[in-house]
Order: structure tokens, then C-alpha cells, then sequence
């Protein structure tokens, strides 16, 4: 039996790839990495106009109806440019909103756009939270993701809950390493949910693992990267691939990233499929990409030199996008604790 990808996904991956080309070329990500608002916007409607926001809305709410294997390709390839989207947080939201057609219908056509603060789904630091009573939202979330630009929110409260805020709430800017996208605490106060959800294990495991697959891109995007510097810089007379201590480290970047591929494959199917084994494999794809992604993005910058470090290369955009993937959604040792949870092993 094979396992592979369809006409249409290969397809799908080079049609984005195809306009990512430009919109999201090195220079512009330096644009939007300096807060270059025309960047921003012009990416953010390259990305409208190509239809990403009906992806996985079904088609009897005006969407694509495709599934999570193909948001995975998607955030594959938006990973492989550092491009900032808020496709994830679209995709989570309809991963959240399953009763809720006139929402969902809202996203296909591009009318709605979802911001996240689900932070303290998986760490809280002191004095931040969230909290609902007397039908009300107060307190705060950090990191949170996509606020700028979004009719609602998507909120996760102390408990089990996830809310639908209409109403843009209190959002301040935090810097994180990972300057192409944009985080922000975002202040609670009096905030009424137009809906109240409850959380369940496929929406952390949705979370880890589009997270992966951005990983996987951006992970892909620096092995190229150090493969394509080795055939092109010379030392003693010779391209510096033709060394076998490089060799040997673009030969096992490429090793390590191959079987996170394959996780993120079988975790993306098993999830469209209802296949049990999908949540665990989906927490085991992120543990995996989060400790091989910091791997290459290491071994990448070594390959390249002193020139790994300077912004001529713009590795760096990679290599912070990466690890800021790392800790989002839990680290990988919260992902594998709870694949352990999720398989009983824990007592």
C-alpha cells in the first residue's frame, strides 16, 4: 500500500508556494519583521485571495471541505517561507465551532477572522488566567496569537471552557524572539462570550499539531538553505560540500526530519479518519519537530559559518520562528506527557 500524497495536494503545496514566492520572499519577511504594514497587508491578501480561510469549512457552510492533512501541507508551506498567517488560528476555530454554521460560513467567506488566546491551555505564568462568572470573562492571556486584524477571539478560560469573544478586548504587544509574527497579552474585563465551548483532546492535538507542521516547513527551508550554501562556498579551492564532515551533517538533517514527515502524515489522516491513535501520534509529531527542528536549525547555521549568524542569510528568521514552535502549545515534554495520558501509561 502507498502512502502518499494525491495530484490535488502536491498541487495545493505548489500552487501556495507559487504566490508565498513573492509575497513572502526574504526581503518582504525582513518588511513585515520591522513592522512594515504594506508587507503585511499585501501578504495577508495574496493569502485571502488564494481561499485559505474556506480550507476546512465544509462545503455545505460555503467551504473547501478538505481535511486536516491538507491544513498541514498548508502550514508546511507557510513554515518554509516564516511567513505570518492567521491561517492556524482560522483552522482551530473551526476545529472548535462544529455547532455553529453561521460562524463557520462567516470564515469561508472571509467576513471572520479568529484570533487565539489559548495559551493557558497548556502554562500559566503568575497573575495571568482567564476566568468566567456571572456570565462574564475577566483576567488575562499572554501569547496570544493573531489579535491584530481579528473580528473574534477564541478564548480558553481556567477550566475546560473555550469562548467566542466578539468585541476586540484590552490586547498590548509582547516581543518575543520570533519577530515575523506578532503576540500580544490580551486583558479581560467584563468580556461577554457569544459562545462557550468545551475543550476536548482533538483541539490540543489540532494545535500541536499544525504547529509541527510548521516546523516541518521551516525546518525544510533551513536544510535547503545549508544545502544550497555548501554547493555555492568555497574553502581551499573546493565547494565545501564536497567535504565529508559536511556532507555527513546535511545528510543527517535530512534524516532527522524525515520521520517527523511521516508522524505528521499519519497523526494529520488518523485525525480526519476518527482514528483514536490520532491525538497521541498528533502530541508525539510535536515533541518530535520541536527537538529535530531545533537540531537542524543549529546544525543549518554551523553549515553556513560566521555567516549563519549575519542578516544577509536571514537564517535567523527560521531559526527563532522554530523556537518560538517549540514552547507553543507545550513543550515537548508536555506533548509526550500527554500522549502517555492519552495511552493510559500515566499512573
Amino acid at each position: 500500500m502507498e502512502f502518499a500524497l494525491s495530484d490535488d495536494q502536491r498541487l495545493l503545496q505548489d500552487s501556495l508556494k507559487g504566490v508565498l514566492a513573492g509575497a513572502a520572499s526574504l526581503e518582504q519577511v525582513r518588511r513585515i519583521a520591522a513592522g512594515d504594514t504594506e508587507a503585511s497587508g499585501a501578504l495577508d491578501t495574496a493569502l485571502a485571495d488564494f481561499g485559505l480561510a474556506s480550507l476546512l469549512v465544509s462545503e455545505d457552510a460555503g467551504g473547501l471541505g478538505l481535511g486536516l492533512l491538507d491544513a498541514c501541507l498548508v502550514q508546511e508551506v507557510l513554515g518554509y517561507h516564516a511567513a505570518p498567517s492567521g491561517f492556524l488560528a482560522n483552522v482551530l476555530a473551526v476545529t472548535a465551532l462544529g455547532t455553529y454554521p453561521e460562524l463557520l460560513t462567516r470564515i469561508a467567506a472571509g467576513e471572520t477572522k479568529f484570533g487565539l488566546a489559548v495559551t493557558e491551555l497548556t502554562s500559566r505564568r503568575d497573575g495571568a488566567g482567564v476566568s468566567l462568572a456571572n456570565g462574564k470573562l475577566s483576567g488575562k492571556s499572554l501569547l496570544a496569537m493573531n489579535i491584530e486584524g481579528a473580528t473574534h477571539v477564541l478564548v480558553a478560560d481556567n477550566g475546560a471552557h473555550l469562548h467566542v469573544v466578539e468585541a476586540i478586548p484590552d490586547a498590548v504587544q509582547m516581543r518575543t524572539i520570533d519577530q515575523t509574527r506578532a503576540f500580544h497579552e490580551v486583558k479581560f474585563a467584563g468580556s461577554r462570550p457569544v459562545a462557550t465551548l468545551e475543550t476536548c483532546d482533538r483541539f490540543l492535538a489540532v494545535a500541536r499539531l499544525l504547529i509541527a507542521a510548521d516546523t516541518l516547513g521551516a525546518a525544510q527551508a533551513m536544510i535547503d538553505k545549508a544545502v544550497a550554501y555548501a554547493g555555492d562556498r568555497q574553502q581551499f579551492g573546493r565547494v565545501i560540500g564536497s567535504f565529508q564532515a559536511v556532507k555527513h551533517m546535511c545528510a543527517e538533517m535530512a534524516a532527522k526530519l524525515e520521520p517527523g514527515r511521516a508522524l505528521i502524515w499519519h497523526a494529520a489522516h488518523a485525525l480526519d479518519i476518527g482514528d483514536p491513535e490520532g491525538p497521541v501520534m498528533a502530541n508525539l509529531a510535536k515533541s518530535y519537530m520541536a527537538e529535530a527542528g531545533t537540531f537542524i536549525a543549529r546544525t543549518s547555521t554551523e553549515v553556513h559559518g560566521g555567516m549563519g549568524f549575519t542578516d544577509l542569510v536571514g537564517l535567523h528568521y527560521w531559526f527563532k520562528r522554530i523556537g518560538v514552535n517549540r514552547q507553543l502549545f507545550g513543550s515537548p515534554e508536555q506533548a509526550r506527557e500527554t500522549a502517555a495520558e492519552l495511552q493510559g501509561l500515566l499512573a
